[in-house]
């Protein structure tokens, strides 16, 4: 039986294609270059976008980003299984509290896609990694406007707390700048996941570079 990839959960761009367009940038194009500066891995998450475009988006992705980055679909398990129909690149999808579980997830997917889910609880851990998830997004570290559901500000410390729950990987996500990265790492998480700091930067590339280095000088 196959089982997901492994994947580095390192640098974790959540595409916010609107603000990268508000930015000046081709969205395609900047999440190229952010990924030369150094994330490891893209999700694509827009609610707006009609389907058929967000399908389009992820498939653009997949032929521009090398195969070592995995491109991970935010909710939309029905985009993610017409991508792999249509021989697309996508590692999986990551679901929240309100979407579908992930245990039905993996039923609709597939051993070989990678799950990820949102947590903001040590329960809500426990009861991802009991449904067969492969990595958490534990939040809010600081208090963010990119998401209008955005979970409640637990900070550093309680990111790590909720992350200490299981064995799974986790990244945190909210508001992550790279000021944060070495408190993040030093308390033990896989990977930040970021919006703003790369999405609204002028550069992308420069942006993504930056936290990099914050990550890699926490070792």
């Amino acid at each position: 039986m196959s089982t997901p990839p492994e994947i580095d959960l390192s640098l974790y761009l959540v595409v916010d294609r609107p603000q990268l367009e508000r930015a000046g940038h081709d969205p395609v194009t900047a999440v190229r270059d952010a990924v030369a500066g150094g994330v490891t891995a893209v999700q694509v998450r827009d609610k707006q976008l009609p389907t058929r475009d967000t399908l389009a988006f992820c498939a653009a992705l997949a032929e521009t980003l090398p195969p070592s980055v995995a491109i991970i679909v935010d909710d939309r398990v029905d985009v993610v299984l017409a991508a792999r129909a249509n021989g697309v690149r996508l590692a999986g999808v990551h679901v929240g509290q309100s979407d579908l579980p992930a245990h039905l997830v993996r039923r609709l997917l597939g051993p070989d896609a990678v799950i990820g889910v949102s947590a903001q609880t040590a329960a809500m851990a426990r009861e991802a990694e009991a449904a067969g998830a492969d990595h958490l997004g534990i939040g809010a570290v600081h208090g963010t406007t990119t998401k209008a559901d955005a979970p409640a500000v637990i900070g550093v410390e309680g990111v790590a707390a909720v992350a200490a729950a299981t064995a799974l990987p986790a990244v945190a996500i909210g508001g992550i700048s790279a000021a944060d990265l070495p408190d993040l790492r030093r308390a033990g998480l896989d990977g930040a996941a970021v919006v703003s700091a790369i999405c609204s930067s002028p550069s992308p590339f420069d942006a993504a570079a930056e936290l990099r280095r914050a990550w890699e000088g926490a070792r």
